[in-house]
């Protein structure tokens, strides 16, 4: 990241910020301020844990349905291969980011738990999946943040395919773009758009430290209204 602001000097500081002073609800909030205003993934998106927090950049991964795991009369060479390119695409996850699934219907899990194991190796941030994840127990005892529909067993091996990556893909109208940063946490997962991350974390990060003003001065018995038009923030 090349910033200009004092507070970070790259993604691994900003990060360390984020997680220990922000949640998603407040980056949410800036992003609404500067006319962002569909940039949350739908909320049947959840951590497999509640306490999973995940940041870092996007990976984007396009899957897609299909009806066999091998298809022998085909015009495409990809119908013969299992998975499509999807061990191609977990390989060349980098460190921080976030591989993130979207184009397949939610009949078959997305992500498990080997997956997960070679995510970690590759030291990325976590997975979200616009569809099921499986493998629960080994997810959760490995504690790489994952955030699914939750868990259901049943294999894409025969049902879907990977057809490519590092390319934009939507989930129900938020476009994800490769590099885009990803916050999320219990209450939600929110996409920064690269242009204006700037603004979204600096704004973020002001407001986390003004509200801290605002709950103090609620704590001595300060009305809400007068903490509003004093701090500007609620």
């Amino acid at each position: 990241m090349d910033t200009t602001n004092k507070i970070w000097q790259n993604d691994k500081e900003l990060y360390a910020i984020a997680k220990s002073e922000l949640f998603v609800a407040l980056v949410g909030d800036i992003l609404d301020t500067l006319g962002y205003q569909h940039q949350f993934l739908p909320p049947n998106i959840k951590p497999l844990n509640d306490d999973f927090v995940l940041i870092g950049r996007a990976m984007p991964v396009l899957e897609a349905d299909v009806f066999e795991e091998s298809s022998k009369s085909t015009n495409n060479p990809m119908m013969k291969k299992p998975f499509g390119i999807m061990f191609e695409a977990l390989d060349d996850l980098k460190e921080d980011e976030v591989y993130i699934c979207s184009g397949s219907s939610p009949r078959y899990a997305l992500w498990g738990g080997l997956m997960s194991t070679r995510a970690m190796k590759l030291k990325a941030s976590g997975a979200i999946l616009h569809g099921y994840s499986r493998d629960t127990n080994e997810v959760l005892n490995l504690n790489f943040p994952t955030f699914s529909y939750g868990g259901y067993a049943q294999d894409q091996g025969p049902r879907g395919k990977v057809i490519d990556y590092r390319i934009p893909i939507e989930i129900e109208g938020t476009r994800i773009n490769p590099g885009d940063i990803i916050y999320g946490d219990r209450d939600g997962v929110v996409i920064v758009p690269k242009e204006v991350e700037e603004k979204v974390f600096i704004g973020a990060i002001e407001k986390a430290r003004g509200e801290q003003l605002v709950k103090k001065a609620l704590e001595e018995g300060m009305s809400t209204v007068d903490a509003y038009n004093k701090f500007g923030i609620m």
